[in-house]
């Protein structure tokens, strides 16, 4: 007891009051952490593994079919599963779609972002744990001022991924839109050369790559889902969903209106690739009517305080020498 208790006076001495809560909260972090690694690294058990070795040969085949089903899905991040994954499948359809809008298709992505989160987030509360002992010097902190020293580092690390997603949502649909009207007009070429709706769109994703690959992804998917023989409507419709952008829903309400009433697709496209241009040519002149009110308030922020400065500068110097 006279152990512990020299080394509780010790640690409050020069960790101040919270000394032994700080050492005991760095300790549990430390041995979640060896316990996360030890668990990746855990041998296979040989139970399992005879197991396998002597099930029957259909089984062998379902294994081989969901081996090749989940061949890119990472195998450590698989054993923990339950906690990387929403278990509520409206919820975990709702993140996939956001790492899809984002350009993050993995089959792993969701698991990667709260892996990031969780990660992010014990790195947040170890740099705040080193702000309050390390880095502190001799200053002593009260328990509020440690509080937000730890909680700060550690909720700014834990929605730094959500911040970057939600940010390359952002950048991914103003891309999609500004390479959208040229898109329409390739596909607009293609049709009326005599091709139909799924060459011109197989043909657009080949040709778009270089110039706005974003697009030209999402397109790629088009054709290769109506390839596998998937409903063109329901094709459609995801295309619109994963991109989150209000003229490629148009578009694809647009395409399937036209199929179901025969009309002319061309026609179609023609009449929604002009109005696409003309959407793009209003978001340019809308940007450059914003133009003249940001320069102004930018130009009185920075030439209104040197003015004044060196106009009122020496009469009021004269003045404070006057009364001085």
């Amino acid at each position: 007891m006279e152990f512990l208790t020299q080394i509780n006076n010790l640690l409050k001495e020069h960790l101040g009051e919270l000394g032994p809560i700080i050492v005991v909260g760095v300790l549990g972090l430390l041995l979640i952490l060896v316990t996360v690694v030890l668990m990746v690294n855990q041998p296979e058990d040989p139970l399992k593994k005879l197991q396998r070795s002597t099930a029957k040969p259909t089984s062998d085949k379902k294994s081989k079919k969901d081996k090749l089903r989940n061949a890119s899905r990472n195998e450590q991040l698989e054993k923990f599963s339950t906690f990387l994954e929403p278990q509520n499948e409206e919820e975990l359809s709702a993140i996939q779609l956001k790492l899809r809008q984002a350009g993050y298709h993995s089959k792993d992505a969701v698991r990667f972002f709260h892996f990031a989160q969780f990660a992010l987030g014990i790195i947040g509360i170890l740099i705040g744990v080193m702000l309050v002992t390390v880095l502190s010097g001799e200053q002593e902190f009260t328990g509020s001022q440690i509080a937000i020293r730890v909680l700060v580092p550690a909720t700014a690390g834990y929605f730094l991924p959500r911040y970057w997603i939600t940010r390359r949502v952002d950048e991914r649909k103003e891309a999609i839109v500004s390479g959208f009207p040229d898109t329409l007009d390739l596909m607009l070429v293609c049709v009326e050369a005599g091709q139909s709706l799924d060459q011109a769109i197989v043909r657009v994703s080949g040709e778009m790559k270089a110039s706005y690959p974003d697009i030209a992804y999402e397109f790629e998917v088009v054709a290769q889902e109506m390839k596998a023989g998937k409903d063109k409507d329901t094709v459609l419709r995801d295309f619109g969903t994963r991109c989150g952008v209000q003229d490629v829903n148009s578009f694809v309400t647009v395409m399937i209106q036209s199929a179901s009433f025969g009309t002319s697709i061309a026609e179609a496209l023609r009449v929604y690739a002009e109005e696409m241009r003309d959407k793009r040519v209003m978001r340019a002149e809308e940007a450059a009517n914003k133009l003249p009110t940001k320069m102004t308030l930018a130009t009185m922020m920075l030439t209104v305080p040197p003015l004044l400065v060196i106009l009122v500068g020496p009469s009021a110097k004269g003045i404070a020498d006057f009364a001085g």
